[in-house]
């Protein structure tokens, strides 16, 4: 079994606009963060599917980036919505678990694309391919804060 963590959170309020940091959040299920662009439907990739109400990465994804690859990465350019500290992600894949009292439900890997190379200028693709997060519904209401404990529901 492992304990998780919310090392940070991160929303944009526009497609392609910058990631702004948030010490928490509202999670709505059906839209995703209060004021994120894909809970405003303004995300550059943007369907009214429960894939797209949020993001989430490990944070040692972020870091074997930096050391394997020689490509610094910080935490919001990732443009993914939660970082996480010891939480393996892709087993999450078609299970439910909570971040704080948010219940979520992971859908499927979040992998790099060429639109997350073109933002960053950085070469992320192969150092991100299949760590680049998991996309999740939200299935519960409520608050998400930074240093919420993530954890796995059986």
């Amino acid at each position: 079994m492992w304990n998780g963590t919310v090392e940070s959170i991160y929303i944009a309020s526009a497609a392609q606009g910058p990631m702004q940091a948030l010490a928490q959040v509202v999670a709505i299920p059906g839209e995703g963060l209060e004021g994120d662009r894909y809970a405003l439907k303004l995300g550059t990739f943007y369907k009214p599917k429960p894939d797209y109400e949020l993001t989430l990465i490990e944070a040692e994804a972020i870091e074997a980036l930096r050391r394997d690859y020689q490509v610094e990465l910080a935490a919001g350019e990732t443009r993914r919505n939660i970082v996480t500290r010891n939480v393996p992600l892709n087993h999450l894949v078609g299970r439910e678990f909570a971040i704080g009292d948010v219940r979520i439900r992971g859908i499927r890997l979040c992998e790099p694309c060429d639109h997350l190379q073109k933002l960053t200028g950085k070469p992320v693709i192969k150092g991100l391919l299949h760590r680049g997060g998991l996309r999740a519904q939200i299935l519960t209401p409520g608050t998400i804060r930074a240093g919420d404990v993530v954890s796995f529901m059986p």
